[in-house]
């Protein structure tokens, strides 16, 4: 496997690619074009620009984390080619820019819902958290408003304040869309995408719904082992595959992750790891990375990615704000740095076990 961290861009993150690169065994970075709108086709020239500041620095540019799909895809407008066809255009970008690996979702609306972005710990340190109880009570128009005070000036990413200007509207495009539809609405999409993907080798790694039901009745499939497997054959590709990642899965505690990992062998193609602490099976926050902060069993998550050959990429998922770090919520620099330190540490004492 290969560790990598997330980075929003120096135009955005406040982490820098100086400060990554000195996490011992880091070696590339998850990107994206933070700026880049929906729907529209990237350019070569903005590609190469960030593929090239990241190499500068000594690190390597290991995949994109997201291109973000048009809400037309979702929903299954009419338009929706057009928007597709700008998509396999930045992918077949990608691919020419040596890029292979391309993380992304197909949740409606929100791309991950949490009620509390900086909820105190007993440690002192903030977390990101949620509780089903504060979205029953919640409109949906209000969702953004009630956390707004906790971004540390950030653009949190699926939560842009143009696309949250348009929550209303949202939901009237989505009101005829469940679960069935939208995955017709996904299996068109990726059947007009497999193509460009197997000239390029691109894989698509879907992240999971976050969390793992349907939150404002809105519809989520990317939820459990059926679903998954249910979406790797109706489009039976092994460029079509996942994002593997522990937190979103994690949220049902239904979920058997190691049994999921093995599960999946040569379709995940991205793996974030994460744990969560749960206080009821509807109130969970986001702990350290360590197994004994949380829920999860972080070496038997490890050792199943081990155990089916994993060689993608890997990063440490959200981490707590911890030592007076001012960044945005989940995406500081230091207690990521501890996560990627502590599963390399992980893999490390499998990978010798076993020999």
């Amino acid at each position: 496997m290969q560790m990598t961290l997330r980075w929003y861009g120096s135009k955005f993150d406040t982490v820098t690619l100086k400060q990554i690169r000195q996490i011992p065994g880091v070696t590339g970075v998850i990107s994206t074009l933070y700026d880049s709108v929906p729907g529209e086709a990237w350019e070569m020239e903005d590609i190469l620009a960030l593929k090239n500041e990241i190499e500068e620095a000594g690190l390597k540019l290991v995949g994109i984390e997201s291109v973000n799909i048009h809400d037309a895809i979702k929903v299954g407008t009419p338009d929706r080619d057009k928007y597709i066809d700008n998509y396999i255009l930045t992918l077949e970008r990608l691919g020419q820019a040596g890029i292979h690996m391309v993380c992304y979702n197909f949740m409606p609306v929100f791309d991950w819902t949490r009620t509390e972005l900086a909820r105190m710990r007993p440690d002192g340190s903030t977390v990101l958290a949620y509780t089903q109880e504060a979205i029953d009570n919640l409109n949906p128009e209000d969702m953004f408003a009630s956390i707004s005070g906790d971004v540390n000036g950030s653009i949190l990413p699926g939560w842009e304040p143009e696309r949250m200007a348009r929550i209303k509207e949202l939901f009237e495009m989505y009101k005829d869309v469940d679960d069935e539809k939208l995955f017709e609405n996904l299996k068109y999409f990726l059947t007009r995408i497999m193509p460009v993907c197997d000239k390029y080798d691109i894989n698509m790694a879907i992240h999971p719904d976050d969390p793992a039901w349907s939150v404002f009745g809105l519809p989520r499939i990317i939820i459990n082992k059926a679903n998954i497997h249910r979406m790797m054959k109706m489009v039976d590709n092994p460029h079509n595959g996942v994002t593997f990642c522990s937190g979103s899965y994690g949220t049902n505690l239904e979920n058997d992750l190691p049994d999921m990992i093995r599960s999946l062998k040569g379709r995940i193609h991205f793996a974030h790891v994460r744990n969560l602490k749960f206080n009821s099976p509807t109130d969970f926050e986001e702990s350290a990375h360590l197994s004994s902060d949380g829920t999860f069993d972080m070496y038997e998550i490890m050792l199943a990615l081990y155990d089916i050959g994993f060689t993608g990429p890997i990063r440490p998922d959200h981490g707590r704000m911890i030592w007076d770090e001012v960044a945005m919520p989940g995406y500081g620099l230091y207690d990521r740095a501890l996560g990627a330190t502590y599963l390399n540490g992980l893999w490390e004492a499998i990978v010798k076990s076993h020999k």
